[in-house]
């Protein structure tokens, strides 16, 4: 995978479903495992860790304990780019762009950081952030492999 459409945001989504054994795992776990040995050049915000932490444990079974581990040895990568700006400029341009773009709060925070880290394109499980003109998207699963996660999500 080469890094002509870095840098990448990784969304909630992604980063959870690399920390899963969901069936389709392996396409989002790509993108992590290369951010983490520096080979694409990824940014994620910090909050982007407590929503995976939630989709983990919410949604893919793991204990808090699991979540929270796997999550803090991803913190220690190095080579990503680690975004930790949320001051009250950059909630507001956030809460513009998802009143603007008609997406959740989150996915308008994610926009902004985008914008604001010159994010070329944003890794996700949907099609929301296509709603936004300032960087491509980039849906990392198929409809089959998206298919094959709703059914291992149903149980």
């Amino acid at each position: 995978m080469s890094d002509a459409g870095g840098p990448y945001l990784f969304d909630v989504g992604v980063i959870a479903l690399a920390h899963t054994d969901a069936p389709v795992r392996d396409a989002a776990l790509s993108y992590v495992r290369d951010a983490i040995a520096g080979e694409i050049d990824a940014v994620v915000p910090y909050p982007a860790l407590f929503g995976a932490h939630t989709v983990l444990t919410t949604y893919y079974g793991r204990s808090n304990a699991e979540a929270s581990q796997l999550l803090g040895n991803f913190v220690d990568a190095k080579r990503v780019h680690w975004y930790d700006r949320a001051d009250e400029a950059t909630v507001r341009d956030a809460f513009n762009r998802a009143r603007t773009a008609n997406v959740g709060g989150w996915d308008g925070y994610y926009a902004q950081v985008a914008i604001d880290g010159g994010v070329n394109t944003v890794l996700t499980l949907d099609d929301d952030f296509e709603r936004f003109d300032a960087f491509a998207t980039e849906v990392i699963l198929s409809p089959d492999q998206f298919e094959k996660l709703n059914r291992y999500l149903e149980g």
